[in-house]
This record gives structure tokens, C-alpha cells and sequence, in this order.
């Protein structure tokens, strides 16, 4: 069975917590939801891994905390190093750390589970219950737990002592082109296109993260909690510089150091 089968059928029987809930009954969700907890969990671990800060201490010597927006993102290796080449590597790093933890998450446990099962019944009642719970919420338990690793690395706040990260969008993109390709290019085609317009790369990223919950909404797809989470967790790291952007405070196309805000 081919990985784009896989990823076709996770999307065939996907479902919202709330549905599962009214399927199952709440005495069955602390068994059901253990592997989607431990899911979460191992791609916080792995989204922690801040790349952007480690290719710059290594190229350059710096401290990518203390450049530019103090953001530990790709576009924050580019004002620290002055290297396209570096944003686009740390890009590439960023979008990897989402997108192979939610490719695994979205194949694996439909090898574990027969997905011609029915969502009730017996299904619940064997061991491949777990598995099955997996599959259908666990992609999104790691696509949300890899985002939050990268906005509030652990790693980093161990080694800084403080509370760092970046902003979510590579890794937030690179997890959703494995979790629904339709809503990675909604993200991508909504966040390029408000950037072409306004030249803000502040609205394009705020736009972007908004959108996902007007697609849900207008498609009548299961993921409104999901998509208004992920959304809610990229506007979070992105308010303080949004506000500025409304207030004039914002510069256009803001790729190099010390040219703008920080935040």
C-alpha cells in the first residue's frame, strides 16, 4: 500500500473529537486518546528543535535571539546571516520537523488497524481500538504539538533559561501538506497573494493563518476546533507585530537586520 493511499484514507475517516466522543462514549476516551496524547507529546519534542538558532551559531557565530525581529524562524536566519541560502535551508529544516512527524502519524496507524472496521462497535471493543483513535486525531494532535514545540521550544527555553521559539509557519505548513494538501495550498496561495498586494509579509502571515478556519467553515469540513486551534496558536506569536502593522509601525518586505520591530 502506497503512502498516498494511506494518506487518502486517513482523510476518508477522519473525524472531529466530538464525533468520536458521541461514537464511543466519554468512558472510553482516556484508553482511546493515550496513543494521540503520546503523539502530541513526541512531536512537541521534535517541533522543539530550533533550527534557525543552531544554523546560525553555526554560520555565523551569533545569537539569532538578539538579530532582527529576535524571531527563531528562516526569514530571522536571513536578516542575521544576510544569506538566502541559509533561509532556505532553515525553511526546508523547519517545514521537515512538521511535515515527516504528521506523514508518520497519518500512515502508521492504519497499518495497525483495519480500516474497513466500523467506527462503533467491534472496533472499540479490540485491542486495535488505540490505533484506530490514532488515526483519526492523532494527525492532528501532532500537527498542533509540532507547531507549539517550534513557537515554545523547549530545548531553546532550557538552554536561554526564557521562553523561545519562532512563529509556526513553516513548520505549521510543512505539517499540513502531509496532513490535507488542500489546506496547505490555501495557507500558501492566501499568505503569497496578500504579500503580493500589500508587500506586508506581517499581513500575508496573519491572512494565512486565518484562513483555514474560513475554508473549514465555507467546505463544511470536521476540522473547525482543529484549524481555529492551529490558527489561534500562529496569530498568537504574530499579534504584538500585527498590531504594529495596523499602527504604521510595521516596515515593507522587512528582510534585513534592524530594519523594523522586534517581536
Amino acid at each position: 500500500m502506497s503512502i498516498l493511499s494511506l494518506v487518502g484514507q486517513n482523510m476518508e475517516m477522519r473525524m472531529s473529537l466530538f464525533s468520536l466522543v458521541r461514537e464511543v462514549g466519554v468512558e472510553h476516551l482516556p484508553v482511546l486518546l493515550a496513543p494521540v496524547a503520546i503523539m502530541g507529546a513526541a512531536a512537541y519534542l521534535i517541533g522543539s528543535v530550533p533550527f534557525a538558532y543552531i544554523i546560525v551559531k553555526t554560520v555565523a557565530g551569533e545569537d539569532i535571539t538578539e538579530h532582527g525581529t529576535g524571531n527563531v524562524g528562516a526569514m530571522n536566519v536571513r536578516r542575521t546571516t544576510g544569506s538566502w541560502a541559509w533561509f532556505t535551508v532553515a525553511m526546508l529544516a523547519d517545514a521537515l520537523k512538521g511535515l515527516l512527524p504528521t506523514l508518520a502519524a497519518v500512515t502508521i496507524p492504519l497499518l495497525l488497524v483495519d480500516p474497513s472496521l466500523p467506527v462503533g462497535g467491534a472496533v472499540w471493543s479490540e485491542r486495535a481500538a488505540p490505533f484506530a483513535a490514532a488515526a483519526m486525531l492523532g494527525p492532528q494532535a501532532v500537527v498542533l504539538g509540532a507547531v507549539i514545540g517550534h513557537n515554545y521550544s523547549l530545548w531553546l527555553s532550557i538552554a536561554k533559561r526564557r521562553m523561545l521559539g519562532g512563529k509556526g509557519l513553516a513548520t505549521g505548513s510543512g505539517a499540513l501538506l502531509a496532513y490535507d494538501w488542500r489546506y496547505f495550498l490555501i495557507v500558501l496561495g492566501v499568505g503569497l497573494a496578500v504579500i503580493a498586494i500589500t508587500r506586508y509579509m506581517m499581513a500575508g502571515q496573519v491572512a494565512a493563518a486565518l484562513s483555514l478556519p474560513v475554508y473549514v467553515l465555507v467546505t463544511g469540513q470536521q476540522d473547525m476546533l482543529f484549524v481555529l486551534l492551529l490558527g489561534g496558536l500562529v496569530y498568537i506569536r504574530h499579534h504584538r507585530r500585527f498590531v504594529g502593522l495596523l499602527r504604521g509601525q510595521e516596515p515593507k518586505l522587512y528582510v534585513e537586520d534592524r530594519m523594523g520591530p522586534r517581536g
